[in-house]
C-alpha cells in the first residue's frame, strides 16, 4: 500500500537506527559521552517512524497469509472463515499504519527534538518596533513556562522607551526547536502607540530567528578563526551597569559572524555562552546546505524588517492573530501574547506534514 519509493527510504532508516544500535554498544562510543549523546538523540528521532514501520511489515505478513489460505480453496468452512476475518482486521490495520507511517515520515527531522537560540530584532517601527520586540520575548518566556521549558538570556540590547532593540535567549525542553522553528520570520503589529495623539494605528514590526542548538562534537570551531573583544555591559540607551569588561563579542572570521553575550558578570561564561550561539549559527549554515528545503538561513529568517515581509499580524484594535502562512486567524491576541500558541503552532506543523504527505 505503500509506494516503493517511500518503502525504500524507510527500509534505509530502519537500517540506519540498526546501525546506531550496534554503535552505541562499542566501548568506544560508551566511553565518548557527547558521541554517545548524539548518536543515542539521532536514534530516538527515528524510533517512532522505524517501530511504525515493523507494526506495518507485520500487518502485511498477516495479509498475505490470509490471502494465501483463501486462494489455496481448502474446504474447512471454519479456517476459511477465520482467514476472512483475519483478512478484514489485518487489511484495515495496514491501511492505518500506512497513513501513520507517512505522516511519521514526512515530519520526521532529528533537530526537532533539539534546543533551539532564539533572536529577535526590532524591525520597521522605532520605539514602537522595540516595544513589540520586547512583546514577543514576553510571549516567548511565558509559553516556555507553561511548557515547562527553561530560557536563560545571551545577550539583549534595550530601548530607551522600553522593549529591545535586539534580543538573544536560549530556551531549553523536550521538543523545543521542533515548536519554534515557525516562529523565524518577520512579525507585525498594528496598534496605537502610547505616545500617538491623535489616534492613529500605527504599523511596525520585529524579526524572529530561531536556530537549533548544536552539541559541542558537531561543530569544531578553531580557536584561532575566532577573535574576541572584551566591553562593559550595557542597560538601555547604552548606559553602564557595571564598571567592568564582563560582556564579550565575538568575530568568527571565516564566516564574518558576530555574536555578543552580557547575561554574565563573568567574562568567562559570557564567552562560553557566546562560543554557543556562534557554534548554533554555523550548524544552522551547515543544516541549510544538507537540507535547503526545511531549513532557512538566518539572513532569510531575520529578513529586511520592512514591513510587506510578513509570517504574522498581532491587530490590537480587532484583537486579532493571523498567520499569513496558513491563513489562520484567532480572535483572542491577549491570550496569544500571554503565550498561548498551541492552535497556530499546531496548526503550522499539519500543514507542512500536508504538504510533505502530498509530495510523497
Amino acid at each position: 500500500m505503500l509506494p516503493e519509493r517511500v518503502l525504500a527510504r524507510l527500509e534505509e532508516l530502519a537500517a540506519h537506527a540498526t546501525e546506531l544500535e550496534q554503535r552505541l554498544q562499542t566501548t568506544e562510543v560508551a566511553s565518548d559521552h557527547l558521541e554517545f549523546a548524539r548518536l543515542n538523540r539521532e536514534l530516538t528521532a527515528l524510533r517512532s517512524t522505524v517501530d511504525l514501520f515493523a507494526d506495518y511489515r507485520q500487518a502485511e505478513a498477516e495479509v498475505d497469509e490470509a490471502k494465501e489460505i483463501l486462494a489455496g480453496g481448502g474446504s474447512d468452512a471454519d479456517i476459511r472463515e477465520l482467514a476472512t476475518l483475519q483478512l478484514e482486521e489485518s487489511g484495515q490495520r495496514l491501511h492505518e499504519l500506512s497513513e501513520e507511517v507517512k505522516r511519521s515520515l514526512v515530519s520526521e527531522d532529528p533537530d526537532d527534538i533539539r534546543d533551539a537560540i532564539i533572536e529577535i530584532r526590532a524591525g520597521t517601527g522605532g520605539d514602537e518596533a522595540a516595544l513589540f520586540a520586547g512583546d514577543l520575548t514576553r510571549m516567548y518566556e511565558l509559553l516556555a513556562k507553561r511548557r515547562g521549558w527553561k530560557v536563560e538570556v545571551i545577550d539583549s540590547h534595550g530601548a530607551e522607551q522600553g522593549g529591545f532593540k535586539e534580543v538573544s535567549f536560549a530556551m531549553r525542553g523536550k521538543g523545543v526547536f521542533g515548536n519554534m522553528r515557525f516562529e523565524s520570520g518577520v512579525h507585525r503589529v498594528q496598534r496605537v502607540p502610547k505616545t500617538e495623539t491623535q489616534g492613529r494605528i500605527h504599523t511596525s514590526t520585529a524579526s524572529v530567528a530561531v536556530l537549533p542548538e548544536a552539541e559541542e562534537v558537531e561543530v569544531h570551531v578553531d580557536e584561532r578563526d575566532v577573535e574576541m573583544d572584551a566591553m562593559r555591559a550595557g542597560g538601555p540607551g547604552g548606559q553602564n551597569v557595571n564598571k567592568t569588561s564582563s560582556a564579550v563579542r565575538l568575530t568568527h572570521v571565516p564566516t564574518g559572524i558576530v555574536v555578543k553575550c552580557q547575561a554574565d558578570p563573568s567574562q568567562h561564561k559570557n564567552r562560553a555562552t557566546a562560543m554557543r550561539l556562534l557554534k548554533a549559527k554555523l550548524y544552522e549554515i551547515e543544516r541549510e546546505k544538507k537540507a535547503r528545503e526545511r531549513s532557512e538561513t538566518r539572513a532569510s529568517q531575520i529578513g529586511t524588517g520592512d514591513r510587506s515581509e510578513k509570517i504574522r499580524t498581532y491587530n490590537y484594535k480587532e484583537s486579532r492573530v493571523t498567520d499569513h502562512r496558513i491563513k489562520m486567524t484567532i480572535h483572542n491576541l491577549t491570550e496569544v501574547l500571554d503565550g498561548h500558541l498551541d492552535e497556530l503552532m499546531d496548526g503550522l506543523k499539519q500543514d507542512e506534514i500536508s504538504a510533505r504527505l502530498e509530495a510523497l
